[in-house]
C-alpha cells in the first residue's frame, strides 16, 4: 500500500507531527486496529473513522475520513442481507460494492498463524446485473482464525477506500 501524504489534520489531530503518515500493515490492521474494535465497540483510533457503509457513498465517505487523500480508512460493522443469513449487504443508493478476485489470507509475523482475510471490492452504479463499473476500490479486513472464533457474534470490520 502505497500512501499519500495526508491533510486532514483538523479534526483534533494538529498534535501530530508534520509529515505524519498512517501507513498501517495488512497484519496492523487486524491484530491491532480491528482486533481491538471488536473486543471493545468504544475503541476509537486517530485515523480511521466509523461510517456505514450502505448510507454512503464511495464519493461521500472521504469527507467522513479522519484523514487521508487519496486512501481512508474505516470501521464498519457488517450489514446481513438478510436476518438469518451470512450474506453480507453491500448495497447503496447509488449502487453496489461487488467482490473481484480471491480473498487474500493475512498471516501473523509472529507465530505464521492465520489473522484475517482481505477481501477486494469495486463499486458499480446501478443495480446488479447491469451495474456499470467505477474506478472506486475497496479493500475489506475481517477476522479469521483463532480471533474469528473467539469473536464470531460480533462482526466490525476495517475497511481501506482507495480513490479513482
Amino acid at each position: 500500500m502505497n500512501m499519500a501524504g495526508y491533510h486532514h489534520f483538523d479534526h483534533g489531530d494538529a498534535h501530530l507531527p508534520p509529515g505524519f503518515r498512517f501507513h498501517p500493515t495488512d497484519e496492523e490492521l487486524i491484530t491491532y486496529y480491528l482486533l481491538k474494535k471488536v473486543m471493545d465497540s468504544n475503541f476509537t483510533s486517530r485515523a480511521i473513522a466509523e461510517v456505514d457503509l450502505n448510507k454512503c457513498e464511495p464519493w461521500e465517505l472521504p469527507e467522513r475520513a479522519k484523514m487521508g487523500e487519496k486512501e481512508w480508512y474505516f470501521f464498519s460493522l457488517r450489514d446481513r442481507k438478510y436476518p438469518t443469513g451470512l450474506r453480507t449487504n453491500r448495497a447503496t443508493e447509488a449502487g453496489y460494492w461487488k467482490a473481484t478476485g480471491k480473498d487474500r489470507e493475512i498471516y501473523s509475523s509472529k507465530t505464521s498463524a492465520l489473522v484475517g482475510m482481505k477481501k477486494t471490492l469495486v463499486f458499480y452504479r446501478g443495480r446488479a446485473p447491469k451495474g456499470e463499473k467505477s474506478n472506486w476500490v475497496m479493500h475489506e479486513y475481517r477476522l479469521e482464525g483463532k480471533f474469528a472464533y473467539h469473536y464470531l457474534s460480533r462482526s466490525s470490520k476495517v475497511y481501506l477506500l482507495h480513490s479513482p
